[in-house]
């Protein structure tokens, strides 16, 4: 019933068009993690079929990094300026093809430069997210929201990933990783014409929306920028940003942060599969136990943030104690893994480590949107700059720790080795700790238009 047709004296229900963005939302993360995760099963694949060593591959995992660093900040602006409808269109579209082409050549010139275009294109998305939520969602709600998008949705689509294509595909399905993977791709594809089709850049385009849910939206806080039109002309006044003491330990946080997580995008699977001796259709489920974990801690941490919140009256140290407590219970988990003897213990507590890492993950989208404002997205792109660097940075710092401590074993030709995966969990731990520490310095009250301190 439209609301000409509601009978008079009766209030006129909002309409319900924000979920189905949520939940188009939700499918865009899910499906990024879902095709950035599948090198767990791939990098090995490739390893295994072009003899790499460690630094090799790391090498050619962190090509992702690069163009996904570099394409960050010019995402944010363009999404800030123009929206986020196309854009993320076309991105979806584009890393779809890039991680079928993928599946499809040898020439390891071409891997490499698919691997470019891959990140390039996964570059904007969340950037994009987190102008969705900000337009889409009331305030009260975002936190919680962006946790179930970005977190929930996100390692959903990770974990699933070696699950779909090592345990399904590969191990009942018989399936080469090829084939695999080019059925991930075809997936991509077809959703990018979904969203294409549904989505709209903020609520006053949209023809489902009615007033009733508009005035629901922005929750009388602040002025919807999409009625404002002097919003799309300003821009992100870049040279104040860094002036910003929680901005610069924001970054600090995010690098060391993300720089950790690729360890589980493209280490755990060879983890499970070198240190533990499994089998793969056996590593696909267990490496999918630190993403299930992620996942959770994103609905946990987002509904945290929300509650504490209004509990205690403090955005401040809501956001920093969340953060902080979630880094420092996952460093000493990460300290037990390889205490453990059995394969399931070691994933156990590595899901455990996973959980309490990513609750801070809708503490870093709501972060972004206090700090950032109407600059929500330029501010996240920024952020995700830092940990895209990294990103770069930590696959080659891996690898090469990872060769340093392997030895051969015996006189067969070619050489047995046995790699030492203790350094590794320590160094990664390290790192999540520092980060914690980040946090506690962080006050997301301190917004980038306020004076430097």
């Amino acid at each position: 019933m439209s609301g000409q047709d509601q009978p008079r004296g009766f209030p006129v229900a909002a309409s319900g068009i924000r979920w189905q963005v949520f939940a188009l939302a939700c499918g865009a993360s899910f499906l990024l993690y879902l095709h950035r995760y599948s090198w767990s099963v791939v990098g090995p694949k490739l390893q295994e079929e072009f003899a790499f060593t460690n630094t090799q591959i790391g090498l050619l995992f962190s090509l992702f990094y690069w163009t996904y660093a570099a394409g960050q900040i010019p995402s944010g602006i363009i999404i800030d300026r123009f929206g986020p409808h196309r854009f993320l269109t076309i991105l979806i579209l584009a890393w779809s093809v890039a991680v079928t082409t993928i599946a499809q050549t040898t020439n390891l010139v071409l891997l490499g430069f698919c691997r470019v275009v891959f990140g390039a294109a996964q570059a904007g998305c969340y950037p994009s997210l987190t102008k969705v939520t900000s337009q889409w969602f009331p305030v009260s709600q975002r936190t919680s929201l962006q946790g179930w998008i970005a977190t929930t949705s996100g390692r959903t689509g990770g974990a699933m990933s070696p699950i779909i294509l090592g345990t399904f595909l590969m191990g009942a399905m018989g399936m080469s990783w090829q084939n695999a993977v080019t059925i991930l791709g075809g997936i991509g594809i077809v959703y990018a014409w979904i969203f294409w089709r549904v989505f709209r850049n903020t609520p006053a385009e949209h023809p489902g929306v009615n007033a009733a849910e508009l005035a629901l939206i922005e929750d009388g806080s602040v002025r919807h920028e999409s009625l404002d039109p002097s919003a799309k002309t300003r821009l992100l006044p870049v040279g104040q940003v860094m002036k910003n003491k929680s901005m610069r330990y924001f970054v600090v946080q995010q690098f060391l942060d993300a720089g950790s997580d690729v360890a589980f995008v493209g280490l755990i699977g060879t983890y499970f599969l070198q240190a533990r001796g499994l089998e793969i259709s056996k590593t696909g489920m267990l490496a999918s136990l630190p993403l299930w974990g992620g996942a959770l801690g994103g609905i946990v941490g987002g509904w945290l943030n929300d509650r504490l919140i209004r509990s205690t009256g403090s955005r401040r140290w809501s956001r920093s104690g969340v953060g902080f407590v979630g880094k420092l219970i996952g460093c000493i988990m990460l300290l037990l893994v390889v205490r453990q003897s059995s394969a399931l213990a070691a994933g156990i507590c590595l899901m455990i480590a996973k959980f309490f890492s990513d609750w801070s993950q809708p503490t870093t989208w709501g972060t972004c949107t206090d700090l950032g404002g109407r600059f929500s997205a330029t501010i996240f792109s920024i952020i995700n700059t830092a940990g895209t660097l990294g990103g770069v940075a930590m696959p080659l710092a891996f690898g090469m720790l990872l060769d340093w401590f392997t030895t051969n074993v015996g006189s067969t030709d070619p050489a047995t080795t046995v790699t030492d995966w203790g350094p590794l969990f320590l160094l990664l731990a390290a790192m999540y700790l520092l980060s914690g520490i980040c946090w506690l310095l962080v006050d997301c009250t301190r917004t980038i238009e306020t004076p430097a301190e």
